[in-house]
């Protein structure tokens, strides 16, 4: 099949890129990236975090031609993109300076000697690299999720090779961004073999079945992410497969909030589903409100939904689910549609593209068993479910429905406090990352950054997909004992020790101690 560049404002070609990967040349990049694993393993972290930052020089130096094409195949407005690069090139460094830190090789040393459970051999104990890493792009976000996106740099930051499944969405800006590492790593001098693309569905499915990738990350549909989780555990030698799936991220409103900030709450609620065209995977796709403030959000949801106008979706697949979805929840006699009051007048033609209105409907905790295949049902896209409850312990219960998601939100205020004592655990125990009187879909890049979340948000909960800790998703310990110095790796040997935080004998010793 061919690979082709689409645009979403008009559902039409722009550019025919070539045929997608054989079955021959995914095997061939896998083991260039195999033969480079050794070499950046070896290297010293200097070199891991000199090219993640080339890799951000050089994605800056394209800038101009990245939003061009990135516009044209997401039609995510060049406003929009320039962020997201922005972010992605802050993301890259970030991960870089994690690097020169040198905390995550989590570096322990235990002398020889006696002990209370007797006697004990020198140990030296570090994380080195998984070895190559299989990165899917993501659809929804082409640079910041995608082939130079976190993943990537984890993997390059932990000292693995990267095979990148370029995704089907945009596939012209994947190969220019992939141009830009590849510069990166010539820079640096390592190896071509560190990085790697391939593109097509088949593809995708050599990859995580080919025996030189030693671990997954991928960010994309609960169905689609299932059935590669599955073809890695079903590997003669099964390897971990992180994944970032289906998220609801359910969203409460307390009383005393809704008492005082029903409006602005509707205004942020509406903003957030609607932010990126409903395509974030942090979108609050579930919101449970107060029954005795009802009719007065439901009114102010209804202004703001009229504010929002349409927008494009990325692909003709997203778009045609998401008209699916929208049909079976309107058709459902126990969902009512939000109506929007205040805004635009629709528009008479026909639209072109994948051009999508947003939608908001409307329940109660009464009628959830009916609903709830399609309540707590991620539908991609500016659609959303509002759920009346009655009372703390309808609330508690509605809660312990919703599936495992990347985000928990409560707004609520002082007079709250009892309802937040028992609200805000609850959420704790099923998502990732708690919001207080705020929107989830903003998410830090940072040392303390959680993206992940129980099944089906994710499949693996001990480690995020964005920030520091992202790194460690392809690493493994190691320990020496009683190895010489001069045979151990350089990191571990004295002077390597010295510019690195570990622990002797138990006790923190900071960098140079």
């Amino acid at each position: 099949m061919t690979v082709s560049s689409i645009n979403p404002r008009t559902g039409l070609v722009e550019e025919d890129l070539g045929a997608e990967s054989t079955a021959e040349q995914v095997a061939a990049t896998c083991r260039a990236a195999a033969e480079a694993a050794v070499l950046l393993a070896a290297a010293d972290r200097g070199v891991r975090s000199a090219l993640l930052r080339a890799a951000a020089e050089e994605l800056e130096a394209t800038r101009a031609e990245i939003l061009a094409i990135a516009d044209r195949e997401t039609a995510l407005g060049t406003t929009r993109l320039d962020g997201e690069l922005n972010r992605t090139c802050y993301q890259l460094r970030h991960i870089a300076d994690v690097v020169d830190d040198g905390a995550l090789l989590e570096v322990a040393v235990d002398p020889a000697g006696p002990t209370p459970a007797g006697p004990r051999p020198e140990l030296h104990r570090m994380l080195v690299p998984l070895g190559p890493v299989a990165v899917f792009g993501a659809s929804n976000f082409p640079l910041a999720f995608s082939v130079p996106g976190g993943d990537t740099a984890a993997a390059l930051a932990a000292g693995c090779p990267v095979v990148v499944k370029a995704h089907p969405a945009h596939p012209a800006t994947s190969a220019l961004t992939f141009g830009c590492l590849a510069r990166a790593v010539a820079r640096v001098g390592l190896p071509a073999g560190t990085v790697g693309m391939v593109q097509g569905h088949e593809a995708g499915q050599a990859l995580v079945q080919d025996p030189h990738i030693q671990a997954v990350g991928f960010t994309g549909s609960l169905a689609g992410g299932r059935a590669l989780f599955d073809l890695a555990a079903s590997r003669p030698s099964p390897i971990p497969f992180y994944g970032e799936l289906g998220s609801i991220n359910p969203l409460v409103v307390a009383p005393g909030a809704a008492a005082v900030r029903a409006a602005e709450i509707a205004e942020g609620y509406v903003g957030s589903m609607t932010l990126g065209a409903g395509q974030f995977c942090t979108k609050p796709g579930l919101a449970l409100v107060p029954r005795e403030h009802a009719a007065e959000i439901r009114e102010h949801l209804g202004r703001a939904l009229g504010a929002a106008g349409p927008a494009w979706l990325l692909s003709e697949g997203i778009h045609r689910a998401f008209r699916t979805g929208v049909a079976d929840r309107a058709a459902h006699p126990h969902l009512n549609p939000v109506r929007a009051a205040g805004g635009p007048a629709a528009p008479v033609a026909e639209p072109t593209g994948y051009l999508a209105e947003p939608a908001l409907f409307w329940t109660t905790t009464d009628d959830l068993d009916e609903a709830a295949e399609l309540v707590l049902e991620e539908c991609f896209g500016p659609v959303a479910v509002v759920v009346e409850y009655s009372g703390t312990a309808d609330l508690l219960a509605a809660l312990a429905r919703v599936p495992g998601s990347l985000t928990g939100t409560l707004h609520a205020e002082e007079e709250d406090a009892e309802l937040a004592a028992v609200v805000l655990p609850a959420l704790a125990s099923n998502v990732g990352r708690v919001v207080y009187n705020g929107f989830p879909t903003g998410l830090a890049v940072a040392w303390g950054t959680t993206h992940t979340g129980p099944y089906p948000s994710s499949t693996s909960v001990t480690h995020s997909s964005v920030g520091a800790s992202s790194v460690r998703r392809f690493q493994r310990p190691v320990t020496y004992q009683a190895v010489p110095e001069h045979l151990l790796p350089r990191a571990l040997q004295a002077e390597g020790l010295r510019a690195t935080p570990r622990r002797l004998d138990g006790e923190s010793v900071p960098t140079g101690g």
